[in-house]
């Protein structure tokens, strides 16, 4: 009775509604009516409807009238219950307690209660070179001391983060045990005893924090210790060995520049010896001294023969304009103009042969030719010769003056409180990492467990 009364209840319940024939023709009349006015509305001047599309609507009505449709049945799900925490949610809070919460109380308590205070020691410098030290003469010097390829504080660089440097201050410090007191009551920060060398250069990385800028080059170190005075001491150990590097830099380079400059005079000397016995050899073999004073002899030669023959051509001249055919002055005049000739062209034969005074197969051009050669020979050695010995005078003067040292502009620090291990920066660190990987395998769990 009460679902026939209010069928808006026995809807919501989700129980089918079947409405009465009454109620529905009631519906289908007025929806005839509205067909009616409709068109009624749409009639226009001018525009008649026919009497059939008259008496079609009061039909239809009532053709609706005495046949009812039913209405379709509308489901309507229940609504949703409130949420409640379930078994799954329970066990991801869990997941996270123990996957994220209790290894950060874990990290924290390390931190705070456990690990050992750090001071850290800072100490600055940079490599100084003289400037009046570099030139053409000691481009290896320039070579090995920064002038080209890797600088000096490259060279620093390197060679304090190497296992030499820790090696050596190990030996006079005892470096493994300072680093070791604290073992094993703080074990992740401290180091074991009886480490390798190889195992207490990586923990000197860590401990030992060098920050190095290639344009002004200044290097800057931030040495790390359980006490003040180690933290101190290891930084001034660390100066004194790269102070004892430079100075084997030094010494490399006057060893080097010394040693080039002898061998360049050794071979300077050689090469003026070799010159010089060429031109005594040249000298014995032609039996000329100086071919260049030779010639000049012979063409004095010549030159007297010429003049002696125009005087006797003159005189030829002479005696045939005073003297009868048969006079025998003819015959003398004529004889020495003949001699004459004949020396003048002997001279001047000497000038393309050697003329017994060489090899027979020798000519005179060939010899000043080979003379000069050995001539400018000679002079290039000697004038390496003297360059070398500059040189070596250079190079010595030098050695005697150290080229490179050590520039501390910080000296190094007694640290006053400890600044390591920074407790609340890794607490952070520590905890970010837990979350992002509690994250992200929480998101992997239910995504493959969702594909099942």
């Amino acid at each position: 009775m009460n679902d026939q009364q209010n069928p808006d209840a026995a809807v919501a319940q989700g129980q089918p509604v079947e409405p009465a024939p009454a109620r529905a023709g009631a519906r289908a009349q007025p929806a005839a009516a509205g067909v009616k006015a409709r068109g009624a509305g749409a009639q226009g001047p001018g525009q008649r409807l026919s009497a059939e599309a008259e008496g079609a609507a009061p039909r239809a009505g009532a053709r609706a009238a005495a046949a009812p449709r039913p209405a379709p049945i509308i489901e309507i799900r229940p609504m949703a219950e409130a949420a409640q925490l379930r078994p799954r949610h329970r066990r991801l809070a869990w997941s996270f307690v123990v996957l994220v919460v209790l290894p950060l109380v874990l990290a924290m308590s390390y931190l705070w209660g456990v690990a050992q205070d750090q001071y850290a020691s800072t100490v600055a410098f940079t490599i100084r070179r003289e400037d009046n030290t570099s030139g053409a003469l000691l481009g290896g010097l320039a070579q090995l001391t920064g002038g080209g390829g890797m600088s000096e504080s490259d060279i620093l660089y390197e060679f304090i983060q190497s296992q030499e440097i820790v090696s050596a201050i190990d030996e006079r410090i005892g470096l493994g045990a300072i680093y070791a007191a604290h073992w094993p009551g703080d074990p992740v920060f401290a180091l074991w005893p009886d480490a390798q060398i190889e195992e207490l250069h990586d923990y000197w990385r860590r401990m030992v924090r060098i920050s190095y800028d290639q344009s002004t080059r200044l290097i800057e170190l931030r040495v790390l210790a359980f006490t003040p005075e180690d933290a101190q001491r290891i930084a001034g150990e660390i100066v004194a060995e790269s102070q004892r590097m430079i100075n084997d830099l030094n010494t490399q380079a006057r060893e080097d520049v010394m040693r080039y400059a002898n061998a360049d005079l050794d071979q300077a000397v050689a090469r003026l010896k070799d010159a010089r016995e060429a031109l005594s050899r040249f000298r014995t073999r032609t039996r000329i001294v100086d071919p260049s004073a030779d010639i000049q002899g012979r063409m004095g030669v010549l030159n007297n023969l010429q003049q002696q023959l125009a005087e006797a051509l003159i005189d030829n001249d002479l005696v045939l304009g005073t003297t009868q055919e048969n006079d025998p002055r003819r015959n003398q005049a004529a004889r020495r103009i003949q001699v004459i000739r004949d020396r003048i062209a002997a001279e001047r034969q000497t000038f393309a042969s050697a003329d017994g005074a060489g090899e027979a197969d020798e000519n005179y051009p060939e010899l000043i030719a080979e003379f000069e050669r050995l001539t400018v020979d000679q002079q290039f050695a000697e004038e390496a010769y003297r360059t070398a010995l500059a040189a070596l005078d250079l190079a010595r003067a030098n050695a005697s003056r150290q080229t490179l040292y050590l520039a501390p502009y910080i000296r190094p620090t007694l640290p006053q409180v400890a600044e390591f291990p920074q407790r609340f920066v890794w607490s952070g660190l520590v905890g970010l990492f837990l979350v992002l990987a509690w994250s992200i395998g929480a998101l992997i769990f239910y995504s493959v467990r969702d594909r099942r």
